[in-house]
C-alpha cells in the first residue's frame, strides 16, 4: 500500500512537467514563427 501511495504521489509532478514541456515547446515555437514572419506575438 504504501508504495502504491508512494508512486501515485511521485506520478503528478512528472505528468505536470510533461504538460508544461509541451506547453512551453509549443509557445516558443510559436514565437519563432511570429518574429520571423514579423508580426506581433500578442
Amino acid at each position: 500500500m504504501t508504495v502504491a501511495l508512494t508512486v501515485y504521489v511521485l506520478m503528478w509532478p512528472v505528468i505536470v512537467f510533461g504538460v508544461l514541456a509541451v506547453i512551453a515547446g509549443n509557445f516558443f515555437k510559436e514565437m519563432r514563427e511570429a518574429r520571423r514572419q514579423g508580426r506581433p506575438m500578442i
